[in-house]
């Protein structure tokens, strides 16, 4: 804490998730409670509200932290056009994509909320094209033993048809993208694919920032929880479990317009 920054407001400690600050009596500066090592989130609110600069902790200086530029904000207009042109990206160009740019990607999503701000992402990024072809096979492996075992529950997945679609060459399961991101946490995290989703979520937002497109690989992460050979194609520290998977490469085509959406349902109480 900077003393000759500070200017007492208190902001600090009313913004505080878990009331870990406190205000010096008689100098009303900000104090750290006895038990704020072991309840603070990290989240660095503290740091991020204070308009002085005047708060830091042991692991985030307030001289470390961008400012926030009132010029970058989007209009209202501008940011609704930004949420609604996102697009599920099936269709990409088979040149690679430079790592720094899947690298910026990876640094975005680590900018997601999660639970107890735990970040509690790792990530392994295929590019080895033909791994990716290795894992495409590998999916309609496990497309095939899904459909010998339960028909009903393949049937109603249209696997029958996906198998087809992809033995006729018609369509590939990775969509032919040149990368593809796997999201892996501790297996005892209990909100593991909740933080996972949103990370993604990131990226796919982010992507077409970057001239990039990405869509989520539903296939592959229900497959790899449930068909051992592709977990050993892909593994994960031991005590790590697979939450989600998005692939990423540059969209073949341009998209014109805004798809209408359903009206909202909602229920005001």
């Amino acid at each position: 804490m900077d003393k000759e920054k500070c200017n007492r407001d208190g902001i600090c400690v009313a913004e505080c998730p878990t009331q870990v600050l406190r205000l010096e009596q008689g100098d009303p500066c900000p104090v750290p409670s006895s038990d704020f090592g072991e309840v603070c989130l990290r989240c660095g609110h503290c740091v991020a509200v204070c308009p002085t600069g005047a708060f830091s902790l042991d692991w985030l200086r307030a001289d470390e932290c961008l400012p926030i530029r009132k010029d970058f904000a989007l209009s209202p207009k501008k940011a609704e056009q930004f949420l609604r042109s996102r697009r599920s990206i099936r269709v990409f160009e088979s040149e690679p994509v430079e790592r720094s740019q899947i690298e910026r990607l990876i640094q975005i999503a680590c900018h997601a909320p999660s639970a107890k701000n735990a970040q509690p992402w790792s990530w392994v990024i295929i590019e080895d094209p033909l791994k990716l072809v290795e894992l495409d096979v590998m999916l309609v492996d496990w497309m095939r033993s899904v459909i010998q075992a339960n028909p009903e529950v393949a049937e109603s997945l249209k696997l029958p048809r996906t198998v087809r679609l992809w033995e006729e060459g018609r369509i590939k399961l990775l969509r032919n993208a040149p990368h593809l991101i796997i999201a892996h946490v501790d297996q005892t995290w209990p909100f593991g694919v909740e933080d996972t989703a949103l990370a993604l979520s990131y990226v796919e937002l982010y992507a077409p920032v970057l001239g990039l497109g990405a869509t989520w690989s539903g296939y592959f992460y229900t497959a790899y929880n449930m068909y051992p050979p592709l977990a050993q194609a892909v593994p994960v520290p031991k005590g790590r479990k697979v939450v989600g998977a998005m692939m990423v490469g540059r969209p073949k085509f341009k998209y014109y317009r805004l798809p209408k959406r359903n009206q909202p349902k909602v229920e005001w109480r």
